[in-house]
This record gives C-alpha cells, structure tokens and sequence, in this order.
C-alpha cells in the first residue's frame, strides 16, 4: 500500500517564490511522468524526508495535490553541500502495471562461520540492479551468510530463486565473499623475532 504525502501547487516560479517557499520549510518539486503533464508542486521538506526513512528510496508514494492523487517515487533529489537540507525532488508517475528498473539495496544477515575462523568477508555489491512492477520491488534483498566458510562465495546466479522481479547484474558477479585471512610468512617473521647472534670470533675480529 502506497505512503501518502501532502503537496500543493506551486504556481510562481519566480526563483523569489521558491526561496519562500525553501525558507517556509517546503521543498520545490516536479511531478512527471506516465500520462502526466510536468507539473510544479511543492512538498513539507521534514515529511519527505521522513517517508524516504521510513519506506526506503523505492517506496511507492501517493500523492496528494489538491483533489488529484498520483503513483510516484522519488526519482532524484537534491541537497545544500553544506547545510544537508533537500532544495529540489523530482517524482516520478509510475504505471502500476508495467515494470520498472530500480537499485535495491543488498542487507547481510547473519555472522559467517568463515569470519568466526580468521577469514574476511567482501562485500562487492552493496545495490542489485532489478526489474519489477512497482508495487513488487522489495524494500531490499536480505542474503542470510552464516553458512559461509572461508574460500566461500555468494553469485547473482545463487539468488535467482523466482520472486517476483529479474536481476538484471550478471550470472556471475560475485556479491559476497569470505577471503583467505593475509599472513605473513614463517620466514619472514622468524626472520623479525630471531636476534642477530653475537660471537667471540666477530669481536676479536672488530678489536
């Protein structure tokens, strides 16, 4: 079920009107998309933030403007590099029925029995690339590693186990993995800890 956010209209563009409206609290917004028409709005910028925290970045949202409602996400925002406050968003009309590409995050679960060994575990994918209808993307992909010993790996191709979207990453791309731990070698640290043996013949040969 979609999170609803309240949004007006945001008629003056005058870049005096949108810094009115960035100082009232209100972030300036695009509303585009499927069977829609551009159309300016803007939204409380603490409530946004809080649906974007709450429901994820992939969250399908309903918007409220006035007496139309429409299906969107939150396609890109922007931020102040220095103050961190949102000043622009752009949402994105979905088509309820038809599939869409999104980045979804990938959540470890567990503690690897390889790590519990001295192995290091690697995590090269941090977001999968998938194809689903709107209300079908999962919120994230959970991979649970506690079987994982040390040489262990997780591919793509592991994952596909028919859910309700395609990944689109590689077969064979590795999304986590438990490495052999570095160690030095014997030698070498024999070769640190053993002291340089002083004998009688050196010192006669010195005096």
């Amino acid at each position: 079920m979609a999170v609803e956010l309240q949004a007006e209209n945001r008629d003056n563009l005058k870049s005096s009107y949108t810094r009115e409206v960035r100082v009232a609290g209100r972030v300036p917004a695009i509303i585009y998309g499927y069977n829609v028409d551009p159309k300016p709005v803007a939204v409380d910028s603490g409530e946004l933030l809080k649906t974007v925290r709450d429901e994820g970045r992939n969250a399908i949202i309903s918007l409220k403007v006035g007496n139309d409602s429409f299906d969107v996400m939150l396609h890109e925002y922007q931020q102040d590099p220095l103050k961190g406050e949102l000043v622009h968003a752009d949402f994105y009309v979905v088509n309820m029925s038809a599939e869409i590409d999104v980045q979804v995050p990938v959540v470890l679960e567990g503690e690897a029995a390889g790590t519990k060994a001295g192995g290091v575990l690697q995590q090269p994918l941090y977001e999968l690339s998938l194809r689903a209808k709107p209300n079908e993307i999962p919120e994230n992909i959970t991979i649970n590693v506690s079987d994982l010993e040390i040489g262990d790996s997780i591919l793509i191709s592991d994952l596909r186990d028919g859910k309700n979207y395609e990944i689109l990453e590689d077969e064979n791309t590795t999304v986590v993995s438990i490495l052999v731990p570095d160690k030095q070698p014997e030698e070498d640290v024999n070769e640190l800890t053993e002291e340089p043996e002083a004998t009688e013949e050196t010192n006669d040969s010195e005096e």
